[in-house]
């Protein structure tokens, strides 16, 4: 058990999910680090000053119910939930199959379902929280090769608004962080090799958009706010 505050990271990778991890840990969190496997997660949290990293499945309720039990048992209870986990295939309806579909399901929405079940009674007894979504702009629209990934990612929009209009009277900070870019990567650097450096959005930067919103004054909360770079065509 830790006196800290903990914050749990869910979806962390080399990008978003380490530096979310990084930045709470920066601002005096305990800070929990969930991935499918602890390849990236492991080695991150051994750098960091109070972080433990654990294997979970976001769309296995056992698994989560496990992950969970273990988090509150080592760390304690949850203030801060940031869920990070977002995947989906892309292609168009004619190109996909039903088990894309659902599996992009599970993971962007199902998986936020379930973890923010475990943690709305801690936040409820203490009268303070923060779950904060990180969405993406095909919640919005759905561009063509986008027939699974879009619908996933507007469920998770609408089940994060929902939670929001339950929760906040209960002093429970439900936001949405729109992510409309492609993040600074290895692996979309060497996509898109002839792009600048201010075409990607910056891990750490999002983060900091991430973490300013749990600092929020409750008399002015935000519900949705973007994250794009200045070039970004919207």
């Amino acid at each position: 058990m830790t006196e800290k505050k903990v914050c749990v990271v869910m979806g962390v990778g080399p990008g978003n999910g380490a530096a979310l991890g990084r930045r709470f840990t920066q601002e005096g969190y305990a800070v929990a680090l969930l991935a499918r496997t602890t390849q990236t997660s492991g080695p991150l949290a051994a750098t960091l000053a109070d972080a433990r990293a654990y294997a979970c499945d976001v769309t296995d309720a056992d698994s989560v119910a496990r992950t969970f039990d273990a988090i509150e048992t080592d760390m304690g209870p949850v203030h801060s939930l940031v869920y990070n986990a977002g995947s989906g295939t892309w292609g168009t309806v004619e190109q996909i199959d039903a088990a894309a579909l659902e599996g992009a399901f599970r993971v962007n929405t199902l998986g936020l379902f379930l973890a923010t079940r475990r943690v709305i009674p801690a936040m409820k007894t203490r009268g303070e929280g923060n779950i904060v979504v990180i969405g993406a702009t095909s919640s919005r629209r759905g561009a063509a090769r986008a027939a699974a990934f879009a619908p996933a990612k507007a469920a998770q929009k609408s089940l994060a608004e929902s939670m929001a209009r339950h929760l906040w009277p209960q002093g429970i900070h439900v936001c949405l962080v729109v992510l409309d870019g492609v993040v600074d990567l290895p692996r979309t650097r060497a996509m898109l090799q002839d792009k600048p450096d201010d075409f990607f959005v910056a891990p750490d930067d999002l983060a900091d958009t991430a973490f300013h919103l749990t600092t929020q004054p409750r008399s002015a909360w935000s519900f949705e706010v973007e994250a794009r770079p200045f070039k970004e065509t919207w």
